[in-house]
Protein backbone atom coordinates (compact mmCIF):
# COMPACT_ATOMS: atom_id res chain seq x y z
CA UNK A 1 0.00 0.00 0.00
CA UNK A 2 1.41 3.45 -0.84
CA UNK A 3 2.38 5.75 2.01
CA UNK A 4 -0.44 8.18 1.18
CA UNK A 5 -2.99 5.37 1.51
CA UNK A 6 -1.42 4.32 4.81
CA UNK A 7 -1.73 7.90 6.07
CA UNK A 8 -5.43 8.01 5.14
CA UNK A 9 -5.91 4.61 6.79
CA UNK A 10 -4.27 5.97 9.94
CA UNK A 11 -6.85 8.76 10.14
CA UNK A 12 -9.64 6.17 9.77
CA UNK A 13 -8.26 3.73 12.34
CA UNK A 14 -4.80 4.25 13.79
CA UNK A 15 -4.47 0.91 15.55
CA UNK A 16 -5.38 -1.08 12.43
CA UNK A 17 -2.90 0.94 10.38
CA UNK A 18 -0.14 0.38 12.96
CA UNK A 19 -0.91 -3.33 13.11
CA UNK A 20 -0.50 -3.50 9.33
CA UNK A 21 2.78 -1.55 9.42
CA UNK A 22 4.13 -3.68 12.26
CA UNK A 23 3.00 -6.79 10.38
CA UNK A 24 5.41 -5.97 7.55
CA UNK A 25 8.26 -7.11 9.80
CA UNK A 26 11.10 -5.36 11.54
CA UNK A 27 13.19 -3.38 9.10
CA UNK A 28 15.26 -0.59 10.53
CA UNK A 29 15.71 0.97 7.08
CA UNK A 30 11.92 1.38 6.86
CA UNK A 31 11.82 3.04 10.29
CA UNK A 32 14.62 5.41 9.34
CA UNK A 33 12.94 6.35 6.05
CA UNK A 34 9.63 7.02 7.81
CA UNK A 35 11.47 9.24 10.31
CA UNK A 36 13.44 11.12 7.67
CA UNK A 37 10.33 11.63 5.51
CA UNK A 38 8.49 13.07 8.52
CA UNK A 39 11.42 15.36 9.36
CA UNK A 40 11.70 16.47 5.73
CA UNK A 41 8.00 17.37 5.65
CA UNK A 42 8.42 19.24 8.95
CA UNK A 43 11.26 21.19 7.31
CA UNK A 44 9.11 22.00 4.27
CA UNK A 45 6.26 23.03 6.57
CA UNK A 46 8.54 25.66 8.13
CA UNK A 47 9.31 27.37 4.80
CA UNK A 48 6.30 29.74 4.65
CA UNK A 49 6.80 30.90 8.24
CA UNK A 50 10.52 31.43 7.69
CA UNK A 51 9.85 33.36 4.48
CA UNK A 52 7.38 35.56 6.35
CA UNK A 53 9.90 36.12 9.14
CA UNK A 54 12.63 37.03 6.65
CA UNK A 55 10.31 39.46 4.88
CA UNK A 56 9.03 41.11 8.06
CA UNK A 57 12.35 41.42 9.90
CA UNK A 58 14.85 41.67 7.05
CA UNK A 59 16.69 38.53 8.19
CA UNK A 60 18.51 36.44 5.59
CA UNK A 61 16.16 33.67 4.44
CA UNK A 62 19.04 31.33 3.62
CA UNK A 63 20.36 31.54 7.16
CA UNK A 64 16.91 30.83 8.58
CA UNK A 65 16.44 27.86 6.24
CA UNK A 66 19.90 26.55 7.10
CA UNK A 67 19.11 26.63 10.80
CA UNK A 68 15.80 24.86 10.27
CA UNK A 69 17.51 22.27 8.06
CA UNK A 70 20.11 21.56 10.74
CA UNK A 71 17.49 21.34 13.47
CA UNK A 72 14.91 19.24 11.65
CA UNK A 73 17.04 16.90 9.55
CA UNK A 74 20.06 16.35 11.80
CA UNK A 75 19.13 17.06 15.43
CA UNK A 76 15.42 16.12 15.51
CA UNK A 77 15.96 12.50 14.36
CA UNK A 78 18.39 11.92 17.24
CA UNK A 79 15.96 13.46 19.71
CA UNK A 80 13.08 11.39 18.32
CA UNK A 81 15.08 8.17 18.70
CA UNK A 82 15.68 9.11 22.35
CA UNK A 83 11.99 9.95 22.90
CA UNK A 84 10.96 6.62 21.35
CA UNK A 85 13.37 4.77 23.65
CA UNK A 86 12.03 6.64 26.67
CA UNK A 87 8.44 5.84 25.67
CA UNK A 88 9.33 2.15 25.42
CA UNK A 89 10.95 2.22 28.88
CA UNK A 90 7.82 3.84 30.32
CA UNK A 91 5.61 1.29 28.53
CA UNK A 92 7.75 -1.55 29.93
CA UNK A 93 7.29 -0.12 33.43
CA UNK A 94 3.54 -0.22 32.77
CA UNK A 95 3.83 -3.91 31.74
CA UNK A 96 4.08 -3.37 28.01
CA UNK A 97 4.95 -6.44 25.95
CA UNK A 98 6.40 -4.74 22.88
CA UNK A 99 9.90 -4.13 21.65
CA UNK A 100 12.10 -1.16 20.82
CA UNK A 101 11.24 -1.27 17.12
CA UNK A 102 7.50 -0.99 17.78
CA UNK A 103 8.01 2.07 19.97
CA UNK A 104 10.14 3.71 17.26
CA UNK A 105 7.60 2.98 14.52
CA UNK A 106 4.77 4.34 16.70
CA UNK A 107 6.51 7.70 17.14
CA UNK A 108 7.97 7.97 13.65
CA UNK A 109 4.71 7.01 11.93
CA UNK A 110 2.74 9.46 14.09
CA UNK A 111 5.01 12.23 12.85
CA UNK A 112 4.61 11.24 9.20
CA UNK A 113 0.87 10.50 9.40
CA UNK A 114 0.12 13.86 11.03
CA UNK A 115 2.15 15.71 8.39
CA UNK A 116 -0.85 17.00 6.38
CA UNK A 117 -1.91 19.01 9.42
CA UNK A 118 1.70 20.07 9.99
CA UNK A 119 1.81 21.45 6.43
CA UNK A 120 -1.50 23.26 6.98
CA UNK A 121 -0.13 24.75 10.19
CA UNK A 122 2.96 25.96 8.33
CA UNK A 123 0.85 27.54 5.59
CA UNK A 124 -1.32 29.37 8.09
CA UNK A 125 1.74 30.57 10.01
CA UNK A 126 3.33 31.84 6.82
CA UNK A 127 0.30 33.35 5.10
CA UNK A 128 -1.84 34.63 7.97
CA UNK A 129 0.59 34.80 10.86
CA UNK A 130 -0.07 34.55 14.58
CA UNK A 131 -3.66 34.42 15.74
CA UNK A 132 -6.54 32.19 16.73
CA UNK A 133 -6.47 30.24 13.45
CA UNK A 134 -2.84 29.31 13.89
CA UNK A 135 -3.44 28.27 17.49
CA UNK A 136 -6.45 26.13 16.55
CA UNK A 137 -4.65 24.32 13.72
CA UNK A 138 -1.53 23.91 15.87
CA UNK A 139 -3.60 22.39 18.65
CA UNK A 140 -5.40 20.13 16.17
CA UNK A 141 -2.07 18.95 14.74
CA UNK A 142 -0.67 18.28 18.22
CA UNK A 143 -3.82 16.42 19.32
CA UNK A 144 -3.79 14.23 16.21
CA UNK A 145 -0.07 13.56 16.61
CA UNK A 146 -0.56 12.48 20.25
CA UNK A 147 -3.59 10.36 19.27
CA UNK A 148 -1.61 8.57 16.55
CA UNK A 149 1.44 8.13 18.77
CA UNK A 150 -0.48 6.72 21.73
CA UNK A 151 -2.58 4.48 19.49
CA UNK A 152 0.54 3.13 17.85
CA UNK A 153 2.33 2.70 21.15
CA UNK A 154 -0.62 0.83 22.64
CA UNK A 155 -0.73 -1.44 19.58
CA UNK A 156 3.02 -2.01 19.64
CA UNK A 157 3.18 -2.69 23.37
CA UNK A 158 0.08 -4.87 23.58
CA UNK A 159 1.46 -7.53 21.26
CA UNK A 160 4.92 -8.80 20.51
Amino acid sequence: MPVSSDIVATYKGPRRAYARILGMGQREDRALMILMAGCLIAFVARWPALARQAHMTGDDLNMLLGGALMALLFVAPLALYAIAALSHIVAKALRGQGDWYGARIALFWALLASSPLMLLNGLIEGMIGPGAGLQMVGFLWFAVFIWFWLSGLIEAESSN
